[in-house]
């Protein structure tokens, strides 16, 4: 079957490619940004209406939630290298069975995460050396949130399907839907219901579900390669182990990534509720530059796998040239603006002046640097895109996961401040990109341009 390319799809194969990634990466970017103004909404609604420790509750849970559900995120990840190198080769039943198996793992994913969010969540916290008066808040937060995971994972990996074929324009639209519906029940529920922490755990399961139905029913009303048919779920014993190969490195990437973040945050708890909201303040701002960079992470998976599928090998070399040019530029613009208004940024999530100046702590040395965070993604999406995701985990487990592990038990001990724990982010970053850019030349390698290929510039 010819791929037919309409209005919402990209080619990612021909054409100059800044503005091609550029053109991929924007919609992207907004669409992370709305995900997180589900959760700075969360934040700030409690935070303002709610107190101090119902901001720390919610803003507590975030490291651990995402150590929980990377693994399956990860599996995403694998879903965009699959079905996206299939769509460039133009193998239309590939892509199929791929869309299929994906989705049919998002459902048992989500359900497998929710009976074990909501059983095992507080037990968790606890583990987290969660400070006492934010526990009870935290517990019932987590418990909720983890209902609606299935509705989560099946956003995900369906929007993971769209990315595919270059599709970031319907993702985004389908979230400003949902982002609305959250806001207005944060307020409804908090405000008008007094329901506070639950209040906005279920405002975002119920935007959860919008967004889940709406990119659903767009996989089914989409015509050629990533049309859905809900009769047609079944797991692809091969595309299952392709997405896995690629995903499950990821996942467990992600995974130890979140570890050492639950070890940082259980470090902060130490330094009572005050700081806890602050750092988590911080967190929430800084979540907006990371996704923007995490665009290009995006950006450099989809492209160099569908030009890898495409024979299109000397264009590699320019996808990484690109989203690199791209991620530093918006990461270094956005950090230094981030650094320029933080008492009024932080002002937004809490009127206290301690948790203000708490938040200024993280906020000057992570966001000032983000862009070196932003780098160090892209070069690891460089060699996700080429199925090469075992290297790139152990090097992030090395270098950014250990690293900050050691420097938790053997560093800080030596001069105990907030600035200090805070600075070992910088650090791993820059041993961790290093490294991953060395690797992803090594690999590039592999992939030469052969005589008379058309390059496409």
């Amino acid at each position: 079957m010819q791929k037919a390319k309409r209005s919402y799809e990209l080619d990612m194969t021909h054409g100059k490619l800044i503005p091609r990634v550029a053109a991929f990466a924007l919609p992207l970017m907004c669409t992370s940004i709305l995900q997180l103004l589900y959760n700075a909404a969360d934040v700030i609604v409690v935070g303002r209406y709610s107190g101090s420790q119902a901001l720390a509750a919610v803003g507590s849970t975030g490291a651990l939630i995402n150590l929980i559900i990377n693994v399956f995120l990860g599996l995403s990840i694998g879903t965009n290298v699959v079905a996206a190198n299939y769509y460039g080769a133009g193998d239309y039943r590939g892509t199929q069975e791929t869309v299929h198996t994906s989705i049919a793992i998002s459902l048992a994913g989500g359900c497998a995460l929710s009976v074990i969010g909501f059983i095992f969540g507080g037990t968790f916290l606890k583990w987290m050396d969660s400070p006492a008066d934010v526990l009870p808040l935290a517990t019932v937060y987590i418990r909720i949130y983890f209902l609606g995971m299935p509705f989560n994972m099946l956003y995900n990996f369906g929007a993971a399907v769209l990315r595919a074929v270059g599709d970031t324009r319907r993702p985004l639209y389908f979230l400003m839907a949902s982002g609305i519906v959250n806001v207005v029940l944060n307020l409804l529920f908090v405000i008008g219901f007094n329901m506070g922490v639950a209040g906005v755990a279920w405002a975002t399961i119920i935007s959860q579900m919008i967004s889940s139905a709406l990119v659903v029913i767009c996989l089914m009303r989409t015509e050629g390669f990533v049309h859905l048919e809900l009769r047609a779920l079944r797991v692809h014993r091969d595309k299952l182990m392709a997405i896995v190969r690629v995903g499950l490195p990821a996942g467990f990437q992600a995974a130890c990534f979140s570890i050492s973040n639950v070890l940082i945050q259980s470090t902060v708890n130490g330094y009572g509720s005050t700081v806890v909201a602050g750092n988590s303040a911080s967190q929430n701002i800084e979540g907006f530059i990371y996704a923007s960079m995490n665009a290009f992470h995006q950006a450099a998976i989809t492209f160099v796998s569908a030009n890898l599928g495409a024979g299109l090998n000397g264009r590699l070399r320019k996808v990484l040239g690109a989203c690199s040019l791209l991620v530093f530029v918006v990461g270094a613009a956005l950090g230094m603006l981030a650094c320029a208004l933080m008492p009024v940024l932080l002002g937004i999530y809490s009127p206290d002046s301690q948790v203000i100046a708490a938040g200024m702590i993280r906020l000057r040395i992570i966001a000032g640097t983000y862009a070196l965070c932003g780098l160090m993604d892209v070069f690891c999406g460089i060699m996700r895109g080429m199925g090469a995701s075992v290297v790139p985990m152990v090097v992030s487990i090395l270098g950014a996961c250990a690293f900050r592990i050691f420097w938790i038990y053997v560093i800080l001990p030596l001069h105990s401040t907030l600035d200090m724990l805070y600075i070992s982010y910088p650090v791993s970053w820059i041993l961790t990109g290093g490294v991953h850019l060395i690797c992803c030349f090594v690999l590039l390698r592999r992939y030469p341009i052969r005589p008379g290929e058309e390059e496409n510039a």
